[in-house]
């Protein structure tokens, strides 16, 4: 049960500053991360836009603990809009936000992050493309939920995330799948106490069946996020007996996991959308990869073995 000391370690300031010195942390954090800044990302967003990908682009970043750097995060999603603009990507090329870099946590966090997060979906929205709302702790998640609620009324195509491991899911589920949001379904990657979240990894799986099944058969768009083969094959399963056709859902995976995984599924023409970061303050987003996935671990154990 490596995964909850992983994700605390994610919170500890000694560990991030072990971990960023290590010589062969950058390499191994290119993987999953493949830029600083958006001048780096913009060639990564044509290359995989040309092979058939789309994506949803996230800067990373989360310990907000001001207005002026809420309003800093708010500014680079209106610089990265900027740049995709003469790309004409569309819908191919969206945004997922956390609220957390808007805001959410500040004194009067839940007006500063909708005041934020606006003018972010507004851009998007002239550049004909739409934004995700990332799901984060399950103490957020009323707020996020509002702010979604709220944005839909002038962008209904504004997306939202749900966590399977969450026992409210399934009820959220429904509310949103009945009022045709667009949902990104991910099992979870945050330590959540026992008394909000389910703590065994197939009670989560079987979570994540039942809620995706609702999703299906519902009104909504699911995006179906993970990277687990055999959900992968359930998910093509429940949309066929929903009546669904490959555009009508799509798949995402995270940058640098099962990469072959992505061609194949968009070379048999699903909607295959990868989830890609980037920015300086990488560190929470990258000990959340190594928590959700034992391999993501080992091969950092390694590269660390060998090349450090």
């Amino acid at each position: 049960m490596l995964g909850p000391v992983i994700l605390a370690a994610s919170r500890s300031d000694r560990m991030r500053r072990l971990i960023s010195a290590a010589p062969v942390t950058k390499q191994v954090v290119d993987r999953f991360i493949p830029g600083e800044d958006v001048d780096d990302i913009v060639p990564v967003i044509r290359e995989m836009s040309e092979r058939g990908l789309e994506l949803t682009m996230d800067v990373v970043g989360e310990d907000i603990t001001t207005p002026e750097q809420a309003a800093a995060a708010r500014d680079a999603y209106l610089e990265l809009i900027d740049r995709l603009k003469p790309l004409e990507l569309g819908t191919r090329a969206e945004m997922s936000v956390k609220l957390s870099m808007f805001g959410q946590a500040l004194d009067g966090g839940h007006e500063l992050a909708l005041e934020n997060v606006r003018p972010v979906v507004e851009a998007a929205a002239e550049i004909g493309t739409t934004v995700t709302l990332d799901a984060e702790d399950h103490t957020t998640l009323d707020s996020m939920f509002a702010i979604h609620e709220e944005l839909r009324k002038d962008f209904p195509q504004t997306g939202c995330v749900i966590q399977a491991y969450l026992f409210r899911t399934e009820d959220d589920a429904r509310r949103l799948a009945a009022s045709g949001s667009r949902v990104r379904l991910v099992k979870g990657a945050y330590k959540e106490p026992a008394s909000v979240a389910y703590q065994d990894r197939h009670e989560i799986d079987r979570a994540y069946v039942r809620i995706l099944r609702t999703l299906m058969e519902g009104e909504g768009y699911p995006m179906i996020g993970s990277h687990d083969p055999r959900l992968i094959a359930i998910a093509q399963e429940l949309a066929h007996q929903a009546g669904r056709k490959p555009g009508d859902y799509e798949f995402q995976m995270l940058y640098g996991i099962r990469a072959e995984e992505h061609v194949r599924l968009a070379a048999e023409g699903h909607r295959m959308r990868v989830y890609t970061a980037y920015g300086t303050d990488w560190y929470g987003y990258f000990m959340r990869r190594l928590a959700e996935k034992p391999a993501n671990l080992r091969f950092f154990a390694r590269s660390m073995l060998t090349k450090g």
